[in-house]
């Protein structure tokens, strides 16, 4: 089938004409809250249950040490079977372990390594399903609509990551944390099923054939892909230099607790406000679609992002009432959901644009490892550092360690100056 369509004026929301897109960002937007909801679950849970930043930060290293294999052979898996069995398989393990862990709840007889077995088992899976997720979407539109699919894509996850933490503030506050556990029971079971029905019509006409050879060829043929690209390796090398010393969102039950002196509750207005400037930051990249210095674009929002981790550690100095410090902070985590959205976008849609199929899902597991080495280690990193010298003053070295590293990648990568596309 053609993979491009003579469309004059394509709108920001045009994506949607297409059907199996459509089927395809229910499916994502349904296990988007799964995954929300049991990371603020779990997270909320553990963290009532062991009072330790160090136990919280943990789950960090336990998905490190699981999703790092994972998110290769995921990404080989993507490029040999069918992908959108793949996500239903993946996403049938969601369903199963959170109902689960919802019956123990209720039933006063879930413990701490509970928790962290079903983090490890999920954290594989969720890694295994995450590339078939993103190559398929290449699969169901064409080319000339596939940043509008992205972006579409990144800002369902973002809204959804404001209306879950809402959703969830509201059933801890009214019922309690078994009311949590069921929302995500009921959204993992069309996130299982949806997938079976999605057809891919675009980018499989056989023009590119599949790599042959061992699994371990193919990896190595994705990674040398990735190494030689001209502006994905340091987007990547930024990318986790910037978060291994902040990634704060699996611990805001600590940050609120320790940063912000109040209960889970908060954390449902604070994530929102993350999400809330993540979508922001991803519509921006769709009205920025035409600025072709897009490693540029990345470097501006990291530098911005290391900037306001400042701000968001000078919260612990002020003395004003609480909920004012929760509007300020709600501000600061706002922005930095933004800038990290703007370079998360960017870097998806350059590895879709500039991949061809049969090596995408490959070039989408890179992605995929070096964003889940970052984001795990920067969770046990934020969550140790917090309780040896306190919340703030992590997010205080996280900036000044950020903007260290943003100086260091526009000096010594010059690909990342110079890169235009297309």
């Amino acid at each position: 089938m053609r993979n491009t369509e003579d469309s004059p004026n394509i709108k920001p929301w045009s994506a949607f004409r297409f059907p199996n897109f459509r089927m395809l960002w229910v499916s994502g937007l349904c296990a988007s809250v799964t995954m929300q909801i049991r990371l603020l679950g779990f997270g909320v849970w553990l963290y009532e249950e062991t009072g330790s930043g160090i136990q919280l930060g943990l789950l960090g290293l336990v998905q490190l040490a699981v999703q790092m294999p994972a998110s290769l052979f995921g990404g080989a898996f993507a490029d040999q079977f069918d992908r959108k069995k793949l996500i239903a398989i993946t996403q049938c393990f969601s369903f199963f372990l959170i109902t689960f862990a919802t019956i123990l709840l209720i039933t006063d007889s879930l413990r701490p390594w509970h928790i962290y077995a079903m983090v490890a088992i999920l954290g594989v899976t969720s890694t295994m399903g995450g590339p078939a997720r993103s190559a398929i979407t290449a699969n169901v539109v064409p080319t000339s609509h596939l940043l509008h699919a992205v972006t579409s894509n990144t800002a369902t996850y973002q809204i959804s990551s404001i209306l879950t933490p809402l959703l969830f503030s509201v059933a801890y506050k009214l019922v309690g944390l078994p009311a949590v556990f069921l929302i995500g029971v009921c959204f993992s079971l069309p996130a299982s099923i949806i997938p079976l029905f999605i057809n891919a019509n675009y980018g499989t006409d056989g023009s590119n054939k599949p790599s042959e050879g061992s699994m371990a060829s193919r990896l190595w043929e994705g990674f040398t892909f990735v190494r030689n690209h001209p502006i994905l390796p340091g987007l990547y090398i930024m990318d986790i230099g910037v978060t291994v010393v902040s990634f704060y969102r699996e611990i805001m039950p600590l940050i609120v607790d320790k940063l912000f002196k109040q209960g889970a509750w908060a954390i449902g207005p604070l994530s929102a406000a993350n999400s809330l400037g993540g979508v922001s930051g991803s519509f921006l990249v769709l009205f920025l679609a035409k600025y072709r210095s897009k490693g540029m674009l990345v470097l501006y929002a990291t530098g911005i992002y290391s900037l306001l981790l400042f701000g968001f550690g000078s919260i612990q100095f002020l003395n004003v009432h609480p909920l004012f410090l929760l509007l300020i902070g709600g501000g600061i985590i706002s922005g930095l959901g933004a800038t990290d959205a703007i370079g998360m976008t960017t870097r998806q849609t350059t590895v879709q644009l500039t991949t061809p199929d049969h090596m995408r899902g490959r070039a989408v597991s890179f992605h995929s490892f070096c964003a889940m080495a970052a984001n795990n280690i920067g969770t046990f990193e934020v969550g140790f550092m917090s309780e040896r010298i306190g919340a703030g003053n992590t997010m205080l070295l996280g900036g000044t360690v950020s903007v260290c590293v943003v100086l260091l990648v526009w000096r010594l990568i010059t690909g990342l100056r110079s890169y235009r596309y297309p």
